[in-house]
This record gives structure tokens, C-alpha cells and sequence, in this order.
């Protein structure tokens, strides 16, 4: 399957790697930030990640598994999800890769979503997904930058 790039983003965080690791990997802190989402894993590769919640009235399961975990570094892992209505097949997955890089006391954040399915993604659907991992992000730094527990 050919890798397409469907969207990219990045956020800076004014906290460590560590930190902004520990909040990317910890399912209560997850929840805060991805859309809500109860969000299951081990983090090791090859074992699945699976989300689940309600959107727009609906409850979803999406699924994948983790594809690259280097602790403070970067994070990969597939996803599927039955609300984008198709079919459970290995093409219909993305590859959502988040990488950290130490800037001083802060750390960039530059998230990466890859189409399986080797189809240029028009302008009106990667916008749409920029704008949701920008969410993500602006979340996640929200949530690191002014811890609450």
C-alpha cells in the first residue's frame, strides 16, 4: 500500500517531552483533549489502540494498533473508524504518527495523519482534518500547560 499524506500539523508545548509523553499515553489525560474519547492501550508495538465514545449522538469503537512507540520521541498507530462508512480493510486505515522534538524548555509537536489508501486527499477533506488534529493539539498543549490533577 502506498503512503499518502493527508494532513500535517504541529503545535509547540511549554513543557518537557517527558510530560507532553506521559499526557500522549495516559488514557484519563487523553480523554481531555481526543474529542472525549476512552482511548485503551499498552503502547507496545503491534498490540491494538481502540477509541471509543459518542459523536453527534452516535457511540463509535474505532481501532488500530500502535505501529512506533519511543517514549519522549514519536508515536505511530493505525485507525479505523465505522463512522467514515467503509469497510474494515487494511486500505482503509490511517497511519496517525505524532512526533516530539526538545525546543529548550519546550517541545514541538508535529502530528502526521497518512492515507493506506494511496488517493491524493482533495483540499476540502485535508482542511477537515487539520482542522480536527489542530483541535487535538491545541488541546493537548491546553492540557499539559495547565495541568488540573
Amino acid at each position: 500500500m502506498k503512503l499518502v499524506t493527508a494532513a500535517e500539523v504541529t503545535e509547540t508545548v511549554d513543557a518537557s517531552d517527558e510530560e507532553v509523553w506521559h499526557a500522549l499515553t495516559t488514557p484519563s489525560i487523553l480523554k481531555k483533549y481526543f474529542f472525549g474519547s476512552d482511548i485503551k492501550s499498552t503502547w507496545k508495538v503491534g498490540d491494538p489502540i481502540t477509541f471509543s465514545g459518542e459523536y453527534d449522538g452516535k457511540k463509535y469503537q474505532d481501532k488500530g494498533s500502535i505501529r512506533s512507540s519511543h517514549p519522549n520521541a514519536e508515536l505511530s498507530f493505525t485507525h479505523w473508524s465505522a463512522l467514515a462508512g467503509k469497510p474494515d480493510v487494511p486500505e482503509n486505515y490511517h497511519l496517525v504518527t505524532i512526533k516530539l522534538n526538545q525546543l529548550g524548555d519546550g517541545t514541538r509537536v508535529t502530528l502526521r495523519q497518512d492515507d493506506q489508501d494511496g488517493e491524493p486527499v482533495d483540499v476540502k477533506t485535508r482542511r477537515q482534518y487539520e482542522k480536527n488534529w489542530s483541535l487535538v493539539l491545541k488541546g493537548l498543549k491546553n492540557v499539559v500547560e495547565s495541568p488540573s490533577d
